[in-house]
């Protein structure tokens, strides 16, 4: 036996001698995620040691730059092969997929005996059911329509907070003369994707929102407020200082906290950036809606499939979907991540004002109808890659027209999911 091997072991044992597990029922299981860096570790640390407390094993395997489309290739390369991993960090297009596939397993006896019907928002459970049954669990709730101001920046400017696009750029301009760069940005395609959602939401509302980026209506993709859309974004890269090489992924969170830059457009991932013990001394942030968006809440929710396979592994992860759901580890693994919990009444002790503000900013949305997927939540992953292409294609050339942008939207939108994958660039994963 390995080292390794005996350590895992004796906390197992001590469980089982403690009546913690039943003997036998010791499950090792591999976990797909992309909680790599930083305050992602951390949170996935909950869970792990909560999964070793129940006497089984987590075998990590995380995947760097998961969130960019990675961990759902390597997803599927395994389940090609029929070596799919035990448990699997996935949105809920991706989960609708594999269970049309017969691929994942049901989870509706774990659901029933927690009563996660009476413990998760409508939308949250929606998005973890197929035919009505559950076949994901929440892991959280994300923010993506957040501006992040560095407020010594702000005050040295002269400007204000802006609570519309227009003032936006007023402010962006404002810091502009005053020396600093105004907008974060580590020049990937998935911020500029992340940009155009909150510019979308700010300009056209809910509404057009789900008209154009949810129902795919051309009459709304190819619209006269699509083109606002557009122009608004790509106005927006004058002030990020684009065109410079691509900097590690969070080091648009780093450069607001420390003071390189005096705005951040990026979802709530940011906020355990922003308020380190360590972080720059006599900086603050404010934690406001992106411009245009006060009222609405655009979200990602991550969540974790289990995978059929061995009998020997079925224990582990029905512990697991219990464990995710469970108040105490809704609530250690989200204030770590920078999310919210999924589970509603869950305590937010420990929680800063931006995720307070974010947990009744949902509630207030939910009641008025203004919630709207992001885009890694309304769309399969061949079309979110090929929407992205197109966005970062018109960000980074200004020759390409608004109108020649909207129709290769639509265009997409039309195609096979087939004839989308086949579009992808051969440099994405």
């Amino acid at each position: 036996m390995t080292a390794r091997a005996r350590m895992l072991l004796v906390p197992a044992l001590a469980l089982v001698l403690a009546g913690g597990a039943v003997p036998g029922s010791a499950a090792v299981l591999e976990v797909l995620n992309h909680l790599e860096t930083g305050p992602d570790q951390q949170a996935a640390r909950v869970l792990q040691a909560a999964l070793q407390a129940r006497g089984h094993e987590w075998v990590d395997f995380a995947v760097a730059n998961g969130a960019e489309g990675l961990a759902a290739a390597l997803l599927d390369s395994r389940v090609r092969l029929r070596n799919p991993p035990a448990v699997a960090q996935i949105k809920g297009p991706v989960i609708a997929t594999m269970a049309r596939r017969g691929l994942v397993m049901p989870l509706d006896d774990v659901a029933r005996a927690e009563r996660w019907d009476e413990a998760l928002p409508g939308v949250v459970a929606d998005a973890m059911k197929h035919q009505g049954r559950y076949v994901g669990v929440p892991l959280n709730i994300h923010r993506i329509n957040w501006l992040w101001i560095n407020q010594r920046i702000l005050k040295q400017s002269g400007a204000r907070v802006p609570a519309s696009w227009d003032e936006f750029f007023a402010t962006a301009e404002a810091m502009k003369r005053a020396g600093h760069t105004a907008l974060a940005y580590g020049g990937h395609a998935w911020e500029e994707q992340l940009l155009f959602e909150s510019v979308a939401l700010g300009v056209g509302g809910p509404a057009f929102y789900r008209q154009a980026l949810v129902a795919h209506d051309p009459a709304q993709l190819a619209g006269p407020t699509m083109a606002r859309v557009l122009r608004t974004f790509r106005r927006i890269r004058a002030y990020t200082g684009a065109g410079q090489p691509a900097s590690p992924q969070r080091e648009a969170a780093v450069a607001l906290a420390s003071g390189g830059a005096g705005m951040l457009l990026m979802g709530d991932w940011a906020n355990p950036q922003l308020y380190p013990e360590a972080r720059r001394l006599g900086d603050s942030f404010a934690c406001v809606p992106s411009p245009g968006s006060a009222g609405s809440f655009s979200f990602v929710v991550d969540s974790f499939a289990m995978f059929k396979g061995p009998a020997a592994q079925r224990r582990g992860q029905l512990d697991l979907a219990a464990l995710v759901m469970s108040p105490a580890i809704q609530h250690d693994f989200n204030l770590r991540k920078g999310s919210i919990p999924a589970r509603a009444g869950v305590a937010l002790d420990g929680y800063g004002p931006c995720a307070r503000q974010a947990a009744g900013a949902f509630q207030a949305a939910a009641r008025d109808g203004t919630l709207v997927p992001a885009l890694a939540m309304a769309l399969p992953p061949d079309l979110e890659q090929a929407f992205r292409n197109v966005l970062s294609e018109f960000w980074n050339d200004e020759r390409i027209a608004p109108e020649t942008t909207m129709r290769r939207l639509v265009a997409l939108t039309r195609k096979p999911p087939a004839s989308v994958a086949a579009s992808r660039p051969a440099s994405v994963p």
